[in-house]
This record gives structure tokens, sequence and C-alpha cells, in this order.
């Protein structure tokens, strides 16, 4: 059973990520959903081990891609080699030819190697010197970000953002799941040493892609759905709910950002085991959908409103059906 698989994948990740339950969560629901993730964090915060966990408890392979102000786009796609023997060019496949791709400290990189995963990320292909390549079927990209160190990064422009499905933070985890850190290292490191780690069951694409339609098959009443639209259209024109809210925003969701969100909102209740969407499974994805496709005023800068806020702000003033 499809459900079950995935249940076996959870607690897979859940034995070797401790203390980011957030995370594991929004990365199931990004593979159920069939989208990307952008997560940002502080270094040590497992998100490279949380993609690299994930490929493996995943029939598929696993790519990590450095990326760093030297990089090329033709190092993510792959390029056209002359073969002098017979006069001919032969591609050589790139990195983003993998079922999950890790695009590590992305805005390291400039705006032309971000470009380079536009066309991979939206329409699950790759074109180098005219030849279009699909990409698999089973295509994730998660991208990690450091807030910290602003020094030699390069911002992702808007569109690329947009290619998101979601944008996750994580925070540190509390003393209790640290010192179940602690504990894990060490098994890690005398399994290592004793050559004796156990290899992953990895459930098949076959379960994942059956998943995925179970979760399309998810039941969302229709005022719920209008609920939905009414959260994504009010970050556009929120005057009816507020002067404040209106002069908090310069921009507001695309309707990429209703797509994101049905199908993130309808994951989260096949997850919990729900064959419908309930409001609570719209307003614990809103957040994660929508915070990389608002930009805010300046004014709500200068007042220290951060786009959290202005979600909450809308969601505690849109009347829940």
């Amino acid at each position: 059973m499809p459900q079950q698989a995935i249940h076996l994948l959870k607690n897979h990740i859940n034995q070797n990520i401790i203390g980011q339950q957030h995370l594991v969560d929004r990365l199931l629901i990004a593979l159920l959903a069939d989208g990307h993730l952008l997560v940002e964090g502080a270094p040590g915060l497992a998100k490279t081990r949380a993609i690299k966990v994930l490929s493996d408890g995943i029939e598929g392979n696993f790519q990590r891609i450095q990326f760093t102000p030297d990089l090329l786009p033709a190092d993510l796609t792959g390029t056209e080699i002359y073969r002098p023997q017979d006069g001919s060019f032969n591609f050589q496949r790139g990195p983003l030819f993998h079922n999950m791709v890790l695009a590590d400290e992305i805005n390291r990189a400039p705006a032309k190697v971000q470009s380079a995963l536009l066309e991979a990320m939206a329409e699950r292909q790759i074109t180098v010197a005219s030849t279009t390549y699909p990409l698999p079927d089973l295509f994730l990209v998660m991208a990690t970000q450091n807030p910290i160190e602003q020094e030699g990064t390069y911002p992702l422009p808007e569109a690329q953002l947009d290619r998101f499905l979601l944008h996750v933070f994580v925070d540190y985890p509390d003393a209790a799941s640290e010192k179940e850190i602690l504990a894990l290292t060490r098994n890690e490191a005398k399994n290592q040493r004793e050559n004796s780690q156990t290899e992953t069951q990895a459930i098949s694409q076959a379960d994942l892609f059956n998943a995925r339609q179970q979760v399309l098959d998810v039941h969302m009443a229709d005022n719920l759905e209008d609920y939905l639209l009414e959260i994504v259209t009010s970050t556009r024109q929120p005057k009816a709910y507020g002067d404040d809210l209106q002069s908090w925003i310069e921009y507001g969701a695309s309707p990429r950002a209703s797509i994101a969100l049905d199908r993130c909102a309808r994951a989260h209740a096949w997850l919990n085991e729900r064959d419908f969407v309930a409001p609570e499974d719209i307003q614990k994805m809103a957040h994660d959908v929508l915070r990389h496709r608002i930009i805010l005023s300046f004014e709500a800068e200068a007042e220290g409103i951060t786009k959290d806020k202005f979600i909450d702000s809308l969601i505690s003033r849109i009347a829940v059906p």
C-alpha cells in the first residue's frame, strides 16, 4: 500500500534526522506534491543530511551540487563533447539528470547559473544546443541557503523563487533532541568502524507515484477551495482586511501559489491519514507556500513586519468556513 510505504519512509527519515520534524514533514509533502523545496537555516541543522537520507529511502539516484561563484550553467545541465574520431558531438549529461538533486548554498552562484535551473524545475526538461532532453519522472530539487553570511551571495530572483513549491525555515533543535543527536552520531561512527551498517529498504517509485495519485484524490469542499483562494488573492488586494495590510504589501502571490497551496494542503491531509482537507491543512501550509512569493513594502520593513507576520494577520482576519 502506498500510504504504508510513505510511513515507512517517514520512520526511516525520523530515525536519522532528529529535532527537525517540520523539515521532515515538508520534505515528504514536496515529494507527494511533486514540487521543489528551498530550505533556509544556519549551518549544521541537517539540511544536507535530510535530502541525502530521503534519497536513501527511495528507489532512485542522488546528486549533490555545491554552488560556488565560479560555477557555470553547463556544470548543471551538461554539455556537448566533440569526438574527433568521427567529427560528431556527444551530449554528456550533467548532474541535473538525477532523481534527487541537492543544490547546496544556491545563493552563492550568480544569476546565470541559477537560471539554468528554471527550465529544469518548471518544465522537467533541459535544452542544450537546440536539443531538448527530458528529465526523470521522479525529479526533486532541494536547494539550501545560509541566512547568516551575505558576502559573496546572489539573492535568488523572484522568477526563480516562484519555481519552489515551498520555502522552509529550519531552527535549532531543543536540548532533548540534541542529546539524541549526540547518541546517533556516536552509533553511526561505531557502525562505520565495525562496517555493520544495515542496508535501507528503499520504497519503489511506483509506490510513490501511486501515493501522488491518492493525494490528488483527497477531497476538498467547495467552500474550502474558496477559502484557499481568498487567502492567496488577499495577498494581492488586502485592503478589504485592513489599511495596515494594504500598506505592508508591494506584490502579492501569483496563481502558482494557489496551485501549490492546493497540492500541499491535500498532501498534508493525506499524511495525516484523512481523505478530506480541513481548514488547518490550508493554514499550516500557507506560510511555507506564500513567504517566498510575496514582496513586502519598504514601510513594512521599516516597521519590522516580517512576511510570516503579514501572513498571520491575513489568516486571522479571513473567516474560516
